[in-house]
């Protein structure tokens, strides 16, 4: 077998929380009286909470101190999980469902390498834990993507090394993080593109295409 496990970045790969993401930071960058569209969110696509926040306050010409800094991207935050309030297992495709499912009847093993805290909260609104025999995610990583911390940790997770498995993501930091951690990568939607990826995917059932075994 080509590959024994499967690491999925979790946000714009097996779900989409896009628009709780935009929505939290809008409100605070409206709150900061600083411009903030949908572009700039492009920008935030795989990119930890802190990170984030810096881009955001770009726009800004107040400078602000690092302890305002994490009350901001806390606040950010419980904006954010009260919207995940909003999510259910709907919010899953049954083209995810029935691709997880039929990946592991052929005997492989699922992990998730997300650096979201939020993981947790996610997976159990949505109803998609028990698909995965592994979780690798940002409450226990202390570098985000592209440092391959998530992954390889996932990987260990599953008691697999990095060329045995995977990885599954849709951003360019991403792909960086799977490339530097030495493990072959997948990429969909904006990752199918980049020139780094090993598989591009049109879509998520593309995975069952792929010479994983």
């Amino acid at each position: 077998m080509r590959f024994k496990g499967i690491i999925f970045d979790l946000d714009g790969v097996i779900c989409f929380t896009d628009k709780y993401h935009y929505k939290a930071w809008k409100a605070l960058a409206d709150k900061l009286g600083i411009y903030f569209d949908e572009e700039i969110n492009d920008r935030l696509r795989g990119v930890s909470r802190m990170a984030s926040l810096d881009i955001i306050l770009e726009r800004s010409e107040k400078k602000y101190s690092e302890e305002e800094k994490l009350r901001f991207a806390e606040e950010k935050n419980e904006l954010y999980r009260d919207l995940l309030a909003e999510m259910s297992p709907s919010d899953i495709s049954d083209e995810v469902r029935k691709t997880l499912s039929a990946l592991r009847e052929r005997g492989l093993k699922l992990a998730i390498g997300s650096s979201s805290k939020n993981t947790p909260l996610i997976l159990k609104k949505t109803d998609t834990a028990k698909y995965f025999d592994a979780v690798s995610d940002g409450n226990n990583i202390a570098f985000s993507k592209p440092d391959p911390e998530v992954f390889l940790k996932a990987a260990g997770f599953l008691g697999l090394k990095p060329e045995q498995c995977l990885v599954v993501e849709d951003a360019f930091s991403g792909i960086e993080a799977g490339v530097a951690g030495g493990f072959a990568t997948a990429g969909i939607g904006p990752a199918s593109q980049y020139e780094k990826t090993d598989y591009p995917l049109n879509c998520f059932a593309d995975l069952l295409k792929t010479p994983i075994e």
